[in-house]
């Protein structure tokens, strides 16, 4: 079922934030929206859009449940709900934010709505991988999209010079605003390039990439919200690896001696290990198993490709 114009006589009914939570959980759930954006049911999304529209710390739902909702408050509600369910616009886009690891994203629809196994790690300052967080000098983030991971990586590392790289002009823009909001001119430098090509004579002690990774039968079957996002930050190639290759046969001349590579890869580990059965991926545990994200040194890389 799809949602109807949310009219005038039903907003004079809902009065509270107590009334409009109800109300919009029941549209979410009699809808056909998809949940992956930030959430993954009706309730969460429903508590976010509102509190977030409303200026409201998504901490203190309790406290102003029964809270009354000016007329214009509310008509801002019911446009933000009918976009969400008419036109499947992920709640991140409606808002202009995101939250990764408790960090506060800008987002818009130049850029995909962040999500990456990797952050977990970050949050963990690549233990046991990295032995000194504070001794690490110098990191990138290839396909950077907003920025996210890159400003994880300064937290993690507060003494190393980041570089976050992206093949779209849209998305830097989009990282650069994310940087300056957290006030990371002086450590953080963004870089339009596709992939290593704008990077000659750099080198890193780690290379994150969170990479295009749909395939092309799995792109024209994503849901609605996915569709409402860059194409060109998700499918990559028949088998969902073409930028992993890319990375996997450059990353050694842009690392340090002793340097890492992390990528996340989605669902494509088989294929993956079959196109290299002998590179020795080190596959890392992540909330969803350890499936999803490898790492290599760049010696396994230079043993390999050179």
């Amino acid at each position: 079922m799809k949602l109807l114009p949310i009219s005038q006589t039903i907003q004079s009914e809902l009065v509270t934030i107590r009334d409009w939570l109800r109300f919009t959980v029941s549209q979410f759930e009699a809808s056909d929206i998809f949940f992956g954006h930030g959430t993954d049911n009706a309730y969460d999304e429903a508590v976010w859009l509102i509190l977030s529209s409303l200026h409201l710390p998504h901490d203190t739902l309790n406290n102003f449940l029964d809270a009354r909702i000016t007329s214009v408050e509310r008509s801002n509600l019911a446009i933000l709900i009918e976009q969400r369910i008419i036109n499947h616009t992920p709640t991140a886009y409606l808002l202009k934010e995101a939250w990764l690891q408790g960090f506060k994203f800008y987002v818009d629809e130049r850029v995909i709505v962040p999500r990456s196994f990797i952050a977990e790690l970050l949050n963990d300052h690549l233990h046991p991988w990295v032995e000194f967080p504070e001794m690490l000098e110098s990191a990138a983030d290839i396909c950077t999209g907003s920025g996210c991971l890159g400003i994880l990586l300064a937290n993690s590392f507060p003494n190393a010079a980041i570089d976050v790289i992206d093949i779209s002009a849209d998305a830097i823009d989009v990282a650069n605003i994310n940087i300056q909001n957290y006030g990371l001119e002086e450590q953080i430098t963004a870089i339009q390039s596709d992939m290593f090509s704008a990077l000659e004579g750099k080198e890193y002690d780690v290379i994150i990439s969170n990479p295009p990774y749909v395939d092309a039968p799995s792109m024209s079957t994503l849901p609605a919200e996915y569709q409402n996002e860059p194409q060109l930050a998700l499918g990559s190639g028949a088998d969902g690896l073409d930028h992993t290759h890319t990375l996997l046969r450059e990353a050694a001349k842009y690392l340090h001696d002793d340097g890492l590579l992390i990528v996340e890869i989605g669902h494509n580990r088989e294929a993956l290990i079959a196109a290299y059965p002998d590179l020795g991926f080190i596959w890392l545990e992540v909330s969803s198993g350890n499936q999803l994200v490898f790492l290599l040194t760049k010696s396994q890389l230079v043993a390999y490709f050179e």
